[in-house]
C-alpha cells in the first residue's frame, strides 16, 4: 500500500476550519437548546432528533479541542481520518433528522412558542447538515490532488457509512418497542439490525486501521465474509418483518385504518402502521446496499487472487469513487 504524508485539509486551524467547525458548534448547540427549552421531545422517534444534535455538538466540541490544541499529533499520522468520516456521518444526520422532523414532527405541533421553537431547531438542523458536508466536500477535494487514501474515499467506505446511516435510522423507528415486543420473529428482526450495525461499524474501523497500515490481516477477505454475513441476515429480517407486521394471520395489520394510533383523532405523531411501513423499507434499502458492498468486496477479493495490476495501485483502481 502507498504511503502518504500528513496533510489535514480541515484539520488544521485555518480560517475556513475554523469558521466552519463553529458552524457547526453553533448550529448543533442552538438547535438541540431550542427543543430541550420547551420540552417538545417526545418517547421515540423524537427523541432521536436530541441525541443527534447533542452528540454532533459534542464530538465537534471535542474535535476543536484536539485540533486547537495540537492534540492530533499524537493520536496518528493520519487525524484526518476520523473528522472526515465524521463529518460525512454528521451530515447525513442532520439532513435526515431535519426532513423526518419538519415531516412528522413540526407539522403536528398546535401553533405557538413550541412550533416555532421546533421550527427554528429544525432550520439549524439543514445549516448544521450543510456545514458538515462543506467540511466533508472541503476534505475531500483537499485530499484527492495528494492522493491521500482515506476510508471514506472508498466505494466500500462509503457503502459501509451509508449502511449504518440507515441502520440508526431504523433504530430510531424501532425505539417504539410496541412494535415487536410481542412477536419473536421481529425480535429477530431487531437482533439483526443491532448485529449488523455492529458488524458495519467494525468493518469501519479494520477500513480506518487498513488505511493507516496497522492492520495485518487480509482486510477485503475479513470483510467479504462480514459483508456475506450481513446480507444473509437482511435477507431474513426482509422476509419476516413484513410477514409479520402486515400479514393479519400472524398478527399484523395490512391495512392503515386497523392501527388505532392511525385514526384521526388520535394522530399527533407518526402512528405505529407508519413506522412499520419506513422499517420495511428501510430493510429493502438497506438489503440492496449490502449487495452493492457485497459485489465490491468479491471484485477485491478476486483481484488480490488473479492480480492483474500492479499491487500498488490496487486500491485506487477500485476504491477511489
Amino acid at each position: 500500500m502507498p504511503t502518504t504524508s500528513s496533510s489535514p485539509g480541515l484539520c488544521s486551524w485555518t480560517i475556513m476550519g475554523c469558521s466552519v467547525r463553529l458552524l457547526q458548534l453553533l448550529s448543533t448547540g442552538v438547535a438541540s437548546s431550542l427543543v430541550a427549552s420547551v420540552g417538545t421531545q417526545r418517547v421515540g422517534v423524537d427523541n432521536w432528533y436530541m441525541f443527534f444534535w447533542c452528540f454532533c455538538y459534542i464530538v465537534t466540541l471535542l474535535i476543536i479541542i484536539v485540533e486547537y490544541s495540537k492534540l492530533r499529533f499524537h493520536f496518528s499520522s493520519h487525524w484526518y481520518n476520523f473528522p472526515i468520516n465524521y463529518a460525512c456521518y454528521a451530515a447525513l444526520f442532520c439532513f435526515s433528522t431535519s426532513i423526518i422532523s419538519a415531516t412528522t414532527y413540526v407539522p403536528f405541533l398546535p401553533q405557538g412558542p413550541t412550533r416555532n421553537h421546533a421550527i427554528t431547531a429544525t432550520a439549524f438542523s439543514c445549516i448544521a447538515a450543510v456545514a458538515y458536508g462543506t467540511e466533508f466536500v472541503w476534505t475531500w477535494v483537499g485530499h484527492r490532488p495528494r492522493r491521500i487514501i482515506t476510508y471514506v474515499h472508498t466505494v466500500h467506505g462509503l457503502l459501509k457509512l451509508l449502511e449504518n446511516f440507515v441502520a440508526c435510522i431504523i433504530f430510531a423507528f424501532i425505539s417504539n418497542t410496541s412494535l415487536y415486543q410481542h412477536q419473536p420473529a421481529l425480535v429477530w428482526c431487531v437482533a439483526v439490525y443491532s448485529t449488523c450495525f455492529i458488524l458495519g461499524t467494525l468493518a469501519i474501523l479494520l477500513g480506518l486501521l487498513y488505511c493507516d497500515n496497522w492492520l495485518p490481516i487480509r482486510f477485503p477477505v475479513s470483510q467479504l465474509g462480514l459483508t456475506l454475513f450481513s446480507v444473509l441476515l437482511y435477507i431474513s429480517a426482509l422476509l419476516l418483518w413484513p410477514l409479520y407486521q402486515f400479514i393479519e394471520d400472524l398478527g399484523g395489520q395490512s391495512q392503515r385504518s386497523s392501527d388505532m394510533t392511525c385514526r384521526d383523532e388520535f394522530t399527533t405523531y407518526v402512528c405505529n402502521w407508519d413506522q412499520r411501513l419506513a422499517v420495511a423499507v428501510l430493510t429493502a434499502i438497506n438489503l440492496l446496499l449490502y449487495v452493492a458492498d457485497l459485489v465490491i468486496a468479491s471484485c477485491l477479493v478476486s483481484d488480490r487472487l488473479h492480480p492483474r495490476i500492479p499491487n500498488s495501485l490496487y486500491l485506487w483502481s477500485y476504491y477511489v469513487v
